[in-house]
């Protein structure tokens, strides 16, 4: 049964939570445990990472596809979310550890916060019965309903884990699509997709190499960038709008075929990365950042990480360098996230995913 996660505010004790997150990377489900009362991390604990088999990853981005008219109940989609179901509780059990909550993402197929709509798929209640734990889902619903864009949503666990750090900082996530997390001197969070991450770069490593994903950048790096197709990339209205503001991994889709139309492959996909760390690198920030700290799986590319350095005037390196587990970051996020949602705490921002006023969420679903 799926209920709104209880709303309280009075002072709690830490509590065990598993967060689950499977990317538009597509790459797997990355789970991670920590305890935490929702405003301080006081314990991280074990991580692993899932891969998808072949097909389902497959499965996964066909359905990317097919999202804009797919039907809830169609067979293809069901079996597809079942199956992605059941590797998350495979995930949980990678963690050998209990826990009091299980913060479960979901894997997104359609981002659209202009039509109030934002759908990942994963059956809760079947998950929590497998793991026998509570489940807290459907985290971005409820911002995208009061007008929020629903995502970037890991700026105030990025705070959480930055207490200590130096500020201004600037965060840098490359996912399938990236995004980025400013914190400043005095508690301020400004947050923002930027444009495409890895998923561009890995829809073409699929097409040319065979690949899931250029390994270490390498493809990208024997190529050559073409300025007047990443101008063309770059004239995108996206880029000129304010955020807070979020994408869908397809935003570019049409925009980049035509921009990369009859380029030698690694010619494309070296323009592609260069149009990555340029969208991130040309983001208006409130002050410039003493460091950047790269997550995501696009920290291990060393071409996105070379073109990023480039940019900045200021270290640019992997979140690693902070003390922190770069491949464990989202799912800590959102166990971290599980727990700020049962305590009734804001799960987001007007600064960061633009809703009217600092927005909780977040479906209970007990076993």
């Amino acid at each position: 049964m799926s209920t709104e996660a209880p709303r309280t505010e009075t002072t709690a004790e830490p509590i065990r939570a598993i967060g689950l997150m499977s990317g538009t990377s597509l790459d797997g489900i990355d789970a991670a445990w920590l305890m935490t009362d929702g405003e301080r991390i006081t314990q991280l604990g074990p991580s692993a990472t899932l891969r998808f088999e072949d097909d389902l990853r497959a499965g996964l981005r066909h359905l990317l596809d097919l999202a804009p008219t797919i039907a809830a109940d169609d067979p293809f989609l069901l079996a597809t979310e079942e199956r992605l179901t059941r590797d998350h509780a495979l995930a949980v059990g990678l963690m050998g550890q209990g826990a009091d909550v299980i913060g479960f993402h979901g894997q997104t197929i359609l981002h659209q916060p202009e039509h109030h709509r934002t759908w990942q798929i994963g059956d809760a209640a079947l998950l929590a019965r497998i793991a026998r734990i509570p489940v807290v889902h459907d985290f971005r619903a409820a911002d995208v309903a009061a007008g929020g864009q629903g995502a970037p949503f890991a700026p105030l666990f990025h705070a959480a884990m930055a207490e200590n750090l130096p500020k201004p900082l600037l965060i840098v996530n490359i996912g399938g699509v990236a995004n980025i997390t400013w914190l400043g001197e005095n508690g301020e969070i400004v947050a923002c997709d930027t444009g495409p991450g890895n998923g561009p770069l890995d829809d073409l490593a699929q097409k040319y190499l065979g690949k899931p994903y250029d390994k270490d950048g390498a493809f990208a790096a024997s190529g050559r960038i073409y300025p007047a197709r990443l101008a063309e990339l770059m004239s995108h209205p996206y880029f000129a709008a304010p955020a807070p503001k979020s994408l869908d991994r397809l935003t570019f889709s049409n925009l980049i075929a035509q921009a990369t139309a009859n380029l030698a492959p690694a010619d494309a996909v070296a323009t592609l990365a260069e149009f990555s760390a340029t969208a991130i690198a040309q983001t208006p920030l409130p002050a410039p950042p003493l460091r950047v700290l790269v997550g995501g799986g696009g920290r291990h590319n060393a071409t996105l990480m070379r073109l990023l350095r480039r940019k900045f005037a200021v270290p640019v390196e992997p979140v690693e360098a902070a003390g922190w587990n770069g491949d464990a970051l989202e799912a800590q996020c959102f166990a971290y996230l599980a727990v700020r949602s049962l305590r009734g705490l804001p799960l987001s921002l007007p600064s960061t995913t633009g809703v009217p006023e600092p927005l909780t969420g977040g479906r209970l679903t007990d076993p």
